[in-house]
């Protein structure tokens, strides 16, 4: 199965990163139709999360453009790691302490003073 999913990824990235991008904003907005749109909204714009927020947006965004204006391969699974990181960092926005602490992770984990 994960053979199939990656000749998708890599064979036609365009159609994946449409799928993928598409999927993600459901996945967002589906929360809306628990909690309503308008909590939803203040959630996401609440100044804990302001810049996830846009950071997640704008990767959505160029996800889209490289996808659907670019047409450019290459660029399109890049923007859709970005895509990927994004959301993650968006989540983790919601859990109490949880991007300071893979903050501080990815700082030891990528320090080079030994």
């Amino acid at each position: 199965m994960s053979t199939f999913w990656s000749l998708i990824v890599f064979a036609k990235p365009i159609k994946f990163a449409l799928l993928f991008t598409f999927g993600n904003v459901l996945a967002v907005g589906s929360t809306a139709f628990l909690i309503g749109p308008g909590r939803q909204l203040g959630m996401m714009f609440d100044p804990a999360r302001i810049y996830a927020t846009a950071i997640y947006i704008g990767c959505v965004v160029l996800a889209l453009i490289c996808a659907l204006l670019i047409h450019s391969k290459i660029l399109t699974v890049f923007a859709i790691i970005f895509e990927i990181c994004a959301h993650i960092w968006y989540s983790l926005s919601y859990i109490p302490f949880a991007r300071r602490m893979v903050s501080n992770l990815m700082i030891r984990l990528c320090d080079t003073e030994l």
